[in-house]
């Protein structure tokens, strides 16, 4: 149990214990430096659930970019927020174009620097939309027959659809079934998820999925050449990392290269900056999952005691926990 989560603490608490033949870690820089400095021959090694973390995040990144070519479907009543956030790409290029820093083009646009440096990243307004998600509502039940007789008779009356719910039992208002009818959610044979859901999904293994997901997830894939790319590279590395074959990892990094995929080049360039260390975590058994449980339970004591106690009654604590 270390006070603090500095280089210096770590290097000096394994000078102490010598003969540390391995080192599982994350990817702290600091770390890293530290198990040099106080285990100079222990071989340290990428923990496999923190790569396999490192990739859910640049895939959520890479759907996120692609949300206009994956989320097939009717337009949403999300006109007004993509005419702003293409205004606001335009407006901070032009500046760009002509020379002007990143600070001079938050002073003159009257924004915070981080909001400028986003859509300052962005190649086009496209990648920094997301798709509409909505939550559940009284007219769900009733999905399937909306879309029966829209198919029937694409221009019924909303006042007709309406009552024949009500038939059926709908206990919503109007104004509900209006909004539901304009946000095309009654259109479409399926519903495209969220950007988070369909990270999940790609991330899944497929037999462990339900068939009407699994069949979902491959038409949505199929329409975007980026996103069949991406499911490919996330397929073989599961294979590295499942398999132990930390050996193939260079040239899993050389196919990404010629991906048309930016955040999953950021991706590799990190694990090029640690690549003993993300090799070892692919090929050797070592992992951090058995401590992880107690990890969960020493966060959970910190916060309980946040601001009232000091380290030595947490370390108590732990200790007789």
């Amino acid at each position: 149990m270390l006070p603090d989560r500095k280089a210096a603490t770590l290097a000096a608490w394994l000078r102490d214990r010598p003969g540390i033949e391995a080192v599982c870690r994350d990817g702290s820089a600091a770390y890293a430096e530290a198990i040099r400095q106080g285990a100079p021959d222990a071989v340290q090694v990428s923990d496999r659930w923190h790569l396999w973390h490192g990739l859910a995040a640049t895939v959520e990144k890479t759907v996120i970019a692609h949300s206009g070519c994956w989320h097939a479907g009717p337009p949403r009543q999300t006109l007004a927020r993509q005419q702003r956030t293409e205004q606001r790409h335009t407006a901070v290029h032009a500046l760009l174009d002509q020379g002007l820093g990143l600070l001079e083009c938050a002073r003159r646009l009257g924004w915070a620097l981080n909001t400028v440096k986003r859509y300052a990243r962005a190649a086009t307004a496209a990648q920094l939309q997301r798709p509409a998600q909505y939550r559940a509502t009284l007219v769900d039940p009733y999905r399937d027959h909306l879309r029966r007789r829209l198919a029937e008779e694409p221009a019924v009356a909303v006042t007709r659809l309406l009552a024949e719910i009500r038939d059926q039992g709908y206990p919503g208002s109007a104004n509900l079934l209006v909004r539901y009818l304009k946000q095309g959610r009654a259109d479409a044979a399926t519903t495209p998820p969220s950007p988070r859901r369909l990270v999940t999904w790609l991330m899944t293994r497929p037999d462990t999925l339900p068939a009407a997901h699994r069949r979902h997830l491959t038409d949505l894939v199929a329409c975007c050449p980026p996103m069949t790319a991406l499911a490919t590279r996330i397929r073989e590395f599961a294979e590295l990392l499942t398999h132990r074959r930390g050996h193939d990892l260079h040239a899993w990094m050389d196919t990404v290269d010629r991906d048309d995929l930016p955040a999953l080049h950021a991706f590799c360039h990190g694990l090029r900056k640690d690549l003993p260390a993300v090799v070892a975590g692919l090929t050797l058994p070592y992992s951090n999952g058995p401590i992880e449980g107690a990890n969960t339970k020493v966060k959970l004591l910190k916060r309980q005691m946040y601001g009232r106690a000091g380290f030595p009654l947490l370390r108590h604590r732990i200790l007789l926990a």
